[in-house]
């Protein structure tokens, strides 16, 4: 078989499968554990998957600029952002990054709710000008303009001041072994302070997100304390990470 035909072969096996073995795939494409690792890392080189010990894990299919990202999924956004308004009350101090389900959150905040937010994220701060009871702590920094995010040492420094009850963190992947990773790392810098100055963390999930992984790791799933997803992301999420104490919503 051809190194191309290889190719195609793990693609449509991690397509159907969402990860892959070395030792299946020696078996299945009749070649060795060392040919097929030295094809999932060209794979990874080329940014088609993301290999791991032991085989492969695909990368999150999301769009990665915020604009992109606003019409997508909506509807499991909704389901998302509804769970999450159950967990807040007042006198909280929250925390939101810059993902748009944090946003799609903040948007259904109710009127009487009193929270204090705290986000490096512009459109959250748009969304939450007008707001009557929630006060709103902006971090400054750079702007991640793919994100409409701030990030850098600024940023970093800001959310050091902060001890927060809640932190709603939007998810790009996440994994049971190699935990929540992102695309940019300045990104993954920011969300890694936000999560040493949270009592609890609640990573907003998506089915796609779930079993996938990217190049900047953020922190452990030991950090998570819960995962809120879509219905159909439920019952994935509770199969992947039923032996780690997280509670899923």
């Amino acid at each position: 078989m051809l190194k191309e035909e290889r190719f195609q072969f793990i693609l449509k096996k991690l397509s159907e499968d969402q990860k892959v073995t070395l030792k299946t795939l020696s078996k299945l494409l009749n070649v060795s554990e060392y040919t097929v690792r030295r094809d999932l890392k060209e794979l990874t080189d080329h940014g088609q998957l993301k290999a791991v010990r032991g085989g492969a894990i695909p990368h999150s299919p999301t769009p990665h600029h915020f604009s992109d990202r606003l019409h997508y999924k909506t509807d499991e956004k909704k389901v998302i952002a509804e769970k999450a308004v159950g967990l807040l009350d007042n006198g909280q101090v929250v925390v939101f990054d810059g993902g748009t389900t944090a946003l799609a959150i903040a948007s259904i905040l109710p009127h009487d709710l009193r929270i204090t937010v705290v986000t490096n994220s512009f459109p959250i701060v748009n969304v939450l000008e007008e707001h009557p009871n929630i006060e709103v702590l902006f971090t400054g920094g750079r702007l991640l303009k793919v994100a409409y995010t701030a990030i850098g040492q600024d940023t970093i420094r800001f959310f050091n001041k902060v001890r927060a009850d809640i932190y709603f963190m939007g998810i790009c992947s996440i994994d049971p072994t190699i935990g929540v990773t992102t695309i940019n790392y300045e990104e993954s810098e920011v969300k890694k302070a936000i999560v040493e100055v949270s009592k609890r963390v609640i990573a907003l999930t998506p089915t796609e997100r779930i079993n996938t992984a990217e190049a900047f790791f953020i922190c452990p799933l030991e950090s998570v304390d819960t995962i809120i997803t879509d219905e159909e992301g439920k019952e994935l999420a509770e199969q992947y990470f039923k032996d780690s104490g997280i509670t899923v919503m």
